[in-house]
């Protein structure tokens, strides 16, 4: 509780006490008890010390220059909300009951004759304080019987009391400038600061790739500028009400509204029109090219590009110190802004005080895990990979290339960061990647392999719930999918992707126009991917050949021969002591040339064929499972080894 508001109420209960005396002296009743309260009241407030807290109401009175009167209106207005029996004498006085003052006791309070009556109520129309939701003119009938009422929430946040309402979704995320010395130091951002600093009345526009990120830049400007930003999550384009209750009480606060304005539809006009008027710095942030604003208040624009990795890795060693250098690296490898980093050390740090452990690269994974809605993106699956170098049947020109990929992605800060290549380049740290071949070669169990080997989460992308009918749907599913796995830092696998980035086709009608379109989108996308992406088809040549020029690596898998088939009887038999004596998986991989997708559901089924006899596998069931799979594939069984039965 402010005593120095607390005071001024008290005066103003005084003042209000002389006029019901002056004008209702034999009134008795309810008007006497008034009366009595309202002495009380003034009696109980004592005059706060020389030198306290001036408060809020005086800083707010001075900033919008109110005259005495508009002061005092405000006060009154608000008095209704400091104790329950102010309600109780407005009810009296008012004409319809109201329990808050009426504009004419206003007018009365206030020693307006009849003669200033038309001044008064200009001064109303036209005073900031009504002009700015500050204060509200409610009710009908005469313009003299409507009531006075203050802002929603605002006479205590005038108190000091930290509340706001309800109608204001606010961020409660922390604000964190961890590896954002570079970014501070440019030229637009230094500028936008020292506007916020000063308070001009001007729109600062922080356009990013997220209205998030946007939200979080501009958060961290108010607080490089030492004064409170205000994160209000809009999740539409404010209403005018809507407006005027955000400047109503930012302005209360001395604080500087940052708003995360939502991508428009239809023909784009100013997110936020009614804020033109705001005596006062406003941060609006959006996704870039989602708006086109306009109004009449000078705008400076701030770009929020991502961090580097070299920047996430300062990030970290400011988040957290404690931890080695090792850590820090792998942590960097994170698409991730500073305000995620330091809710994710609150996750690590409980880890190591319930454990007695330092955390881990693999706990840092866990909590993104849990943090990322990765639920929500339409069409992908989350998947943690288990599969293992020791477990992969391929050729060693292609097993290679493999390693090479990851360790693309493991040097990228000496080659880079250090050595310079491809500097501020979109898109550089993306690895690209095609599998090609037949189905069941293992395309997608090294995908599983690589994302493994990395310490990173796998993203299927279902293309079928990916792609749509409908104009620009594909593309914004797509972009979802692209955020998501960048966001995560997942390895974004897209099987059968002859569906999505197949050749472009002669344009004959629309469809064949939209289809080019969205090729040409994912070109762009995929080109700025900061990510491992790994395309699988069953026929390279269906892909288009500007898909094929970006790619970092092509690996084509081809069916195994006899001495890989043999590792892939072996590897998926977990166990050689379940099989019977008569059993030579070495005449299987030299009869049977099959791929290991055909090898994996012959060894399952032929264990629950074992399993239903109720003994060992023998090499009965082995072939009846073989000549099983040949009949599902459609493809003509070779025929049984000599001396066999089926």
């Amino acid at each position: 509780m402010n005593e120095e508001l607390t005071y001024r109420v008290a005066e103003m209960a005084g003042r209000l006490a002389a006029f019901l005396a002056g004008a209702s002296p034999q009134a008795g009743g309810a008007v006497d008890q008034g009366r009595a309260f309202l002495h009380a009241f003034e009696q109980s407030a004592a005059k706060p010390p020389s030198g306290a807290n001036i408060g809020r109401l005086p800083q707010l009175a001075a900033r919008l220059a109110l005259t005495e009167v508009e002061a005092g209106l405000l006060l009154l207005a608000g008095m209704a909300d400091e104790h329950e029996g102010f309600p109780a004498i407005f009810r009296t006085l008012s004409p319809h009951g109201d329990p808050r003052p009426s504009v004419g006791l206003a007018a009365q309070l206030f020693g307006i004759d009849a003669l200033r009556r038309a001044e008064f109520r200009g001064l109303l129309a036209n005073s900031a304080l009504t002009r700015l939701g500050i204060l509200r003119i409610t009710g009908d009938g005469p313009f003299f019987d409507r009531s006075l009422e203050l802002a929603d929430m605002l006479w205590p946040v005038l108190h000091g009391a930290p509340v706001w309402p309800a109608a204001i979704p606010r961020s409660t995320a922390p604000v964190s400038a961890a590896g954002l010395d570079g970014w501070l130091d440019s030229s637009d951002v230094r500028r936008a600061v020292s506007a916020i600093e000063s308070g001009e009345p001007c729109t600062v526009l922080i356009a990013a790739d997220t209205e998030d990120l946007a939200l979080e830049r501009g958060l961290v400007l108010t607080q490089a500028s030492r004064r409170e930003g205000a994160g209000l999550l809009m999740a539409a384009v404010p209403d005018t009400e809507t407006s005027r209750l955000i400047q109503a009480h930012c302005l209360a606060r001395s604080a500087v509204p940052v708003v995360r304005v939502p991508a428009m539809e239809g023909p784009a006009h100013a997110p936020t029109p009614s804020l033109d008027g705001y005596p006062d710095t406003v941060v609006l942030c959006c996704r870039a090219g989602s708006v086109v604003l306009r109004t009449s208040r000078p705008v400076l624009t701030v770009a929020a590009e991502r961090l580097t990795q070299a920047a996430r890795r300062g990030m970290w060693k400011e988040t957290m110190p404690a931890m080695d250098d090792e850590f820090h690296c792998r942590a960097s490898i994170y698409a991730i802004e500073p305000a995620a980093a330091a809710e994710l050390a609150t996750d690590l740090e409980c880890i190591a005080r319930i454990e007695q452990r330092p955390p881990t690269a693999r706990d840092l994974a866990s909590g993104l895990r849990a943090r990322t809605a990765l639920s929500q993106t339409a069409g992908v699956k989350l998947i943690r990979p288990r599969a293992e170098w020791k477990d992969l049947v391929l050729s060693r020109d292609r097993a290679e290339q493999l390693h090479l990929a990851v360790e693309r992605l493991a040097l990228q800060e000496t080659v880079f960061d250090d050595w310079g290549f491809l500097r501020n380049r979109p898109g550089a740290r993306g690895v690209r990647m095609l599998f090609s071949g037949p189905s069941g070669t293992g395309k997608t169990y090294s995908a599983e392999v690589l994302a493994n080997a990395l310490g990173l989460d796998l993203l299927l992308v279902d293309i079928s719930r990916v792609v749509s009918k409908w104009i620009g749907e594909t593309e914004k599913n797509l972009g979802a999918v692209f955020d998501t796995a960048e966001s995560a830092q997942a390895v974004c696998f897209f099987d059968e992707a002859d569906a999505l980035f197949g050749r472009r086709t002669e344009v004959s009608d629309a469809h064949d126009r939209y289809a080019n379109l969205e090729t040409a989108y994912l070109l762009s996308r995929l080109e700025r991917f900061e990510g491992l992406a790994i395309l699988a088809t069953n026929l390279r040549s269906n892909i288009d050949p500007a898909f094929l020029r970006r790619m970092e690596f092509i690996v084509d898998f081809e069916e195994p021969d006899r001495e890989e088939r043999f590792r892939l009887w072996r590897g998926h038999i977990p166990n050689e002591r379940l099989l019977a004596p008569d059993v030579n998986l070495y005449e299987f991989a030299s009869l049977y040339p099959v791929v290991g997708g055909f090898i994996k559901n012959a060894a399952v089924s032929a264990a629950f064929l074992a399993a239903t006899d109720g003994g060992s596998i023998t090499r009965h069931h082995f072939l009846r499972a073989i000549r099983r799979e040949y009949e599902k594939s459609g493809k003509p069984f070779p025929g049984l080894p000599a001396g066999a039965t089926a």
